[in-house]
């Protein structure tokens, strides 16, 4: 499966970024639905790294694909999303909640700045990678956010934020059915995200409206 996602990414990186034509949206911060706050009192509640860490993340993953209703999944996700927070470091963590700030006031480049630091401090922290990714993506250099996917999928195969992000950008990138695959996938992990459903939903629309 690993292999899957770098040689989809890695083939989009070499390809140049084609011209979206001013009917496209705007990338924006709204199409990954997938970025929760940093909040510093939920992540003290993630005690450190370690086997029981793992241990516990791996049940809430179980519990999330098994969960009855959205509610349920909501609230196991956010719980998996806190503890992708937490990074180890007092320092990262500063950085990360500034660049969240400069994320909600749409000033890019400084959360870019800020992140660039985080991937360098802590290039074993997957969350990292992953919000410098969505600003790439904010910024239209997919070629970047893809890059900077592989390494979140690589730190982490279940991160369903990052799995919906290369999803989208394959969709504008006009390689629908690789994207119908992936948010699957991405499904297959967190069976209750919105944008995921809703993007299968037009996909497999479209797609059946196509000629044989």
């Amino acid at each position: 499966m690993k292999i899957l996602i770098v040689a989809g990414c890695s083939a989009a990186i070499a390809q140049p970024t084609p011209d979206l034509g001013p009917e496209s949206t705007p990338p924006s911060l709204d199409d990954l639905h997938a970025l929760p706050d940093l909040d510093v009192e939920d992540t003290a509640k993630v005690v450190s790294d370690g086997e029981e860490d793992i241990n516990e993340l791996d049940d809430l993953f179980s519990k999330l694909a098994s969960a009855k209703s959205k509610p349920e999944a909501d609230k196991i996700a956010r719980d998996i999303q806190i503890a992708w927070l937490q990074s180890g470091s007092d320092t990262v963590d500063v950085l990360m909640e500034r660049a969240a700030t400069a994320l909600r006031s749409d000033d890019t480049g400084l959360a870019l700045d800020l992140l660039d630091v985080v991937v360098s401090l802590r290039p074993e922290y997957a969350e990292g990678w992953n919000r410098r990714a969505s600003v790439f993506y904010m910024q239209e250099q997919f070629g970047k956010s893809l890059a900077d996917i592989e390494r979140t999928l690589a730190l982490e195969p279940r991160h369903w934020g990052a799995l919906s992000g290369l999803a989208i950008i394959q969709r504008r990138l006009g390689k629908d059915a690789s994207a119908l695959e992936t948010f699957k996938r991405a499904l297959a992990i967190h069976p209750e995200l919105d944008n995921a459903k809703s993007a299968v939903k037009d996909l497999e629309e479209k797609a059946e409206g196509e000629p044989a």
